[in-house]
């Protein structure tokens, strides 16, 4: 057949090749891949593993960046901002992100809350004061309820305080230099609200009745509030000398009242024994004053870009560091388990035979251990030891048992092939062929494996602390879960505070499992669109 064929071609068709024309293998004109560029280029490919990759990443630098750059702590807070809305400064006005909600309240609820406003509506040069009812604007509704936007950083309004004498003399000074208010007149203790719920509420400037068991203002004639401050006649002080001067920011309009011929203000301080002075102040002021003297002078207004908790803890501070925390925890937890877990399984399956048989039954007795018996265990009787290391060691103790079966499986796949038996005849011992030539082919499934157990980790570690079995919630020292945890029994009136939590703890999880299934498809192109 092939004579035949060779028959039909001309014989000028055929020519001896001289040996300048002899054939030769045409060089590669691209640069040569390594496996690793070879794997990325297939994970860029991934576009839903490249978003998520980014998406990681964004994550992480909140949890490094933000803590330093917070004006709070972890174990800061301040009741007087308990619930307090997400405000940013700089959506003043416009009735978003601005610290207030939109509610409907009766008639005597809401006149509290503007009443507060009408005494503060001075406390601030060229601010116009500090209304609980924002800038004592409303509505009334079809059902006869008043609308209005409430603000969650002045809703405190005043409140009694103890303080050194000589505090009380720096607020003056302040005031004078600042033009912000933070001491009010006192009330008569005569006038103060006989319900005992509200003895206490410096909100109750006024004359007051009970109605219905609760405490309502008693208007005159006109509608109008009667303030029922405490007064003392020009010249004099109290009966018990209580009075202290005071020479400062005054009330509008109470510079001195005329009374049968003769002056009488206000009274702004009351002093006790021992050096201390009971006064009345400004809540939002008080805070602006402390926090002026710590950071000499520039003044610091409280907001809570995420809002606070119901201690008054800074929601953004706590979540930053407790996500530092997670990931910190979980990439110490998942480089040591995948330390011990390649060591151990790299020997089980690299000798195979009785060595693995009893290496596989020490690994089972582990692993049948739940985990809530060996953090108890470690509890018991490490109790004097920092909680985080028993988390730390609870996840160590059969943490690396996965890493190890996943080692073992690659070294059985791999310690027969045709490479290893040339090393081995070559005179390479056993350590070298075992992590100079099989390990790095196992690396590829190892490194996948590690990028799923860190969520895995982060998510244990948030189920933990907030079923509360583990309380990282001490000093400085917080968790994701934990705050979800604090914020659970409020969600229904203030669900700012679970909001933030759970969508980054979602972000996180859904991302590092598109980020893990990426990195599987790269490092193992064979595995790609399988599950597990």
């Amino acid at each position: 057949m092939k004579n035949d064929v060779n028959k039909n071609i001309p014989a000028e068709k055929f020519k001896f090749v001289g040996g300048d024309n002899a054939s030769h293998d045409v060089k590669f004109d691209t640069k040569a891949r390594s496996y690793f560029q070879d794997a990325f280029s297939r994970f860029c490919r991934n576009k839903g593993s490249v978003v998520a990759a980014v998406v990681i990443i964004i994550l992480v630098l909140f949890a490094i960046i933000v803590p330093f750059f917070t004006p709070f702590t972890v174990a800061y807070e301040d009741n007087n901002f308990a619930y307090a809305l997400p405000k940013n400064p700089w959506f003043e006005d416009t009735n978003f992100w601005d610290g207030c909600k939109e509610v409907a309240d009766g008639e005597d609820t809401f006149r509290y809350y503007y009443l507060i406003g009408e005494e503060l509506k001075d406390a601030k040069e060229g601010n116009g004061g500090h209304s609980v009812v924002k800038n004592q604007k409303y509505t009334k509704n079809e059902n006869g309820l008043y609308v209005y936007r409430r603000d969650s950083y002045h809703i405190k309004g005043c409140e009694y305080k103890t303080i050194q004498k000589d505090v009380y003399y720096d607020i003056i000074r302040y005031q004078n230099e600042t033009k912000n208010q933070v001491l009010y007149p006192l009330i008569d203790q005569d006038d103060r609200p006989s319900a005992t719920q509200d003895a206490d509420n410096a909100n109750y400037y006024y004359k007051t009745k009970t109605q219905n068991r609760r405490t309502v203002a008693d208007l005159d004639e006109n509608g109008n509030p009667v303030p029922v401050y405490y007064r003392v006649e020009e010249g004099k002080t109290d009966s018990l000398n209580w009075t202290l001067p005071y020479d400062s920011i005054r009330i509008e309009g109470q510079d001195g009242i005329e009374v049968d011929g003769k002056t009488y203000f206000y009274s702004y301080g009351f002093e006790k024994a021992g050096g201390l002075v009971e006064v009345r102040v400004n809540c939002y002021e008080y805070y602006v004053y402390r926090h002026t003297q710590v950071i000499k002078d520039k003044i610091s207004e409280p907001y809570f870009l995420l809002g606070a908790t119901h201690a008054g803890k800074d929601i953004l501070t706590c979540l930053s560091s407790g996500a530092r925390f997670s990931f910190i925890f979980a990439i110490a937890v998942a480089v040591v388990n995948m330390f011990i877990g390649a060591i151990w399984g790299a020997i089980a399956g690299y000798y195979g035979g009785t060595a693995d048989i009893v290496m596989e039954r020490i690994t089972d007795v582990l692993a049948a251990i739940p985990m809530m018996v060996v953090i108890t265990l470690l509890k018991f009787y490490l109790d004097k030891t920092p909680t985080f290391l028993i988390l730390f060691l609870s996840f160590i103790a059969t943490g690396w048992i996965g890493v190890a079966g996943t080692t073992r499986m690659q070294f059985y796949r791999f310690k027969n092939q045709e490479y290893v038996l040339a090393a081995r005849t070559l005179g390479a011992n056993d350590r070298r062929i075992m992590f100079k030539h099989i390990f790095p082919n196992a690396l590829g499934t190892l490194v996948t494996s590690i990028a799923l157990v860190i969520p895995s980790m982060i998510f244990s570690e948030t189920s933990l602390t907030y079923l509360g079995i583990i309380d990282l919630s001490v000093g400085n020292i917080t968790s994701v879960g934990t705050l979800i945890a604090a914020g659970q029994p409020y969600l229904a009136d203030y669900p700012h505070i679970v909001a933030s939590p759970s969508i980054f703890l979602a972000l996180l999880m859904l991302s590092f499992n598109l980020f893990g299934n990426g990195l599987r498809d790269a490092f193992n192109p064979s595995l790609r669109g399988s599950e597990d």
